[in-house]
Formats: C-alpha cells, structure tokens, sequence
C-alpha cells in the first residue's frame, strides 16, 4: 500500500478517487456480463458450424464410399482466400466472416466421376463451414482475452482499490480528528497559561 499523507488534500484525492472507483466498477460488470453474453453466443455459433462441417464431411465420405472411387477431392479443390469484415463487441475488435473463395484446379470431365462435381460443390461447402469456424474460434478468443482482463479489473476495483481507499479515507479522518482535537486542547491549555500570567498574583 503507498505511503499516504494525513492532509485534507490527501483526503479530498481519497475521495475523489472513490468515487471513480465505484462509478467505474458497474460499467466493468456490465461490460463482464456482456461478454460472457457475447462468448455464449459465438460458441453457440461456432457448434452450430462444426456440427453442419461434419455432416458435410461424412455426406462426402459417404458418396465416395459408394461409388468406391478415390477422384483426389481433396487435391482439386482448396481454400483461396477468406473475406472478413471488422466487427466490434463491447469494445472488442473482432473478426466477422463474409465468405470464402474456392479455386477449382481444372480436371479431365471425361475421365472423372459422375459424381465429382458433386463432391466438388460439397467439398466448397466443407472448406468454407471450416473457414467460418476457424474465425468463430478467433471471435471466442479475443472475447475471452478481453473477458479475463475485465474481470481482473473488476477484481481489483471490488477487492482492492475501493476497500483500499475507504481505508485511507478512514485513518485520514481519525487522524486529521485527533490533531483538531490536539489543537483545541493546546488551545485550551494556551488561553489558561495566558490567563495565569495575566491574573494578579
């Protein structure tokens, strides 16, 4: 704890700094609560995608089980690019998906499967779910940075900068009490030695 000063100015800069400290603290619970909010949200988000990803994916295993060909899906088709948007949630920048672009590498029609364009539109709907997922993740993580660093604030409001201050402003008031009463008491003994030196002997 620093080193306080037993003066009406310390006690006025005491006070002053409660009464930030407690008009501060219900905007940081606010912003704690919206983020945990935010973070359910965006996980429940993110489950909904990962969940349509894997039906993608065993949609697409399955047809190339049936038709028991390996048409190499995976090396036809990749991730070009991923469009994001900047989004902002109680104070956090985040990133927000629009969508993703998928390159095709050209392939022979006559000597693929029938069913490989198919799979190639399904293979566009899986690399786009992952992407989207993949910056679901990234949103749940800095919301939960921010979330971490909220509650320690809160923290340290709650549990020690207020109780801190209300602490100094206590002791400074007992003390400035006593060297009042001090000096009345000086006073006092003061006026009564002034009055014994006047009095005739």
């Amino acid at each position: 704890m620093a080193k306080i000063k037993y003066t009406k100015s310390e006690l006025k800069r005491q006070r002053d700094a409660l009464k930030r400290f407690t008009r501060y603290l219900p905007t940081l619970e606010l912003k704690k609560q919206q983020l945990q909010a935010e973070i359910n949200r965006v996980r429940a988000a993110r489950d909904r995608v990962a969940e349509r990803e894997a039906q993608l994916r065993a949609d697409l295993r399955s047809w190339a089980a049936v038709f028991g060909e390996d048409a190499g899906i995976e090396r036809l088709v990749r991730l070009a690019r991923v469009e994001t948007a900047a989004g902002n949630i109680a104070g956090v920048d985040i990133p927000v998906f629009i969508r993703a672009d998928v390159s095709v590498e050209p392939y022979d029609l006559f000597a693929a499967p029938l069913w490989l364009d198919a799979g190639i539109a399904r293979m566009r709907d899986i690399l786009s779910a992952t992407a989207e997922r993949r910056i679901l993740e990234r949103q749940e993580q800095l919301l939960a940075e921010e979330l971490r660093t909220t509650m320690q604030r809160v923290n340290l409001f709650d549990k020690v900068k207020i109780p801190e201050a209300s602490d100094n402003i206590r002791v400074i008031q007992i003390v400035l009490g006593d060297e009042q009463t001090a000096g009345v008491v000086r006073g006092k003994i003061a006026k009564q030695l002034l009055q014994r030196k006047a009095a005739p002997a």
